[in-house]
């Protein structure tokens, strides 16, 4: 299964928001829409392995407070529950399955459940693009790491050496099968915004598997 893309999300508890939309909605079933920019959504952690005791209630957001969070795969359905009660994770409901610490900077733990209104912001990075190699000589598995703005990768290619050849397409979770141990390498990756990093050399000849190596280019 092709990993999910990460991208940072601002959240913001859903009960200062609707106070703020308009005076006499008091339940999250509300269908006033969301401010600009916002979407609407819920979110929750699990205290308890049954996670008893939650439930779906704006008096229990903490009002007018904000958390960045960074979503690195998606919430797990369960199609065996319909998507508008008890199925949360059930597509096209939206909802976030956060660490508590997080979530308790939005939420009151005796809730589980509340309601929030959520958009993309960009990832702030310090430094550039990241690359880490481990596998075999016929198993090259790259991960990247540290990308900035988008957070997330749509394509990747490798080049070894100075080879006048293409680049080679690298597939998910971005691993090339071609012989590359101890050749330098240069990448060209492209973030799911259709931006593209030419990272020339950024692997020096001699590497080992398990070693990590840090470009001096990032996404803006």
């Amino acid at each position: 299964m092709a990993p999910a893309p990460v991208f940072p999300l601002l959240l913001v508890a859903a009960g200062w928001v609707l106070a703020m939309a308009t005076a006499d909605v008091a339940s999250a079933s509300s269908s006033a829409p969301a401010p600009t920019g916002w979407l609407r959504a819920h979110a929750t952690f699990y205290g308890g392995a049954d996670a008893s005791g939650t439930m779906v209630d704006p008096t229990w957001c903490k009002p007018g407070v904000t958390v960045t969070v960074t979503a690195t795969n998606f919430c797990p359905p369960n199609y065996g529950l319909p998507g508008d009660n008890g199925g949360w994770c059930n597509p096209p409901r939206p909802h976030f399955d956060m660490a508590q610490p997080a979530w308790e900077k939005i939420g009151v733990y005796r809730a589980g459940i509340i309601p929030v209104v959520y958009r993309r912001v960009p990832c702030v990075r310090r430094g550039g693009v990241r690359f880490m190699i481990n596998g075999h000589d016929y198993f090259n598995l790259v991960l990247v790491s540290n990308v900035a703005m988008a957070g997330s990768i749509k394509s990747m290619e490798v080049k070894a050496g100075d080879d006048s050849t293409d680049c080679m397409p690298m597939a998910r979770n971005w691993h090339s099968m071609a012989f590359l141990t101890g050749k330098m390498l240069s990448f060209r990756v492209t973030n799911t915004d259709g931006q593209t990093l030419e990272l020339a050399n950024v692997v020096p000849q001699g590497w080992k598997f398990g070693q990590t190596f840090a470009s001096k280019l990032q996404f803006s």
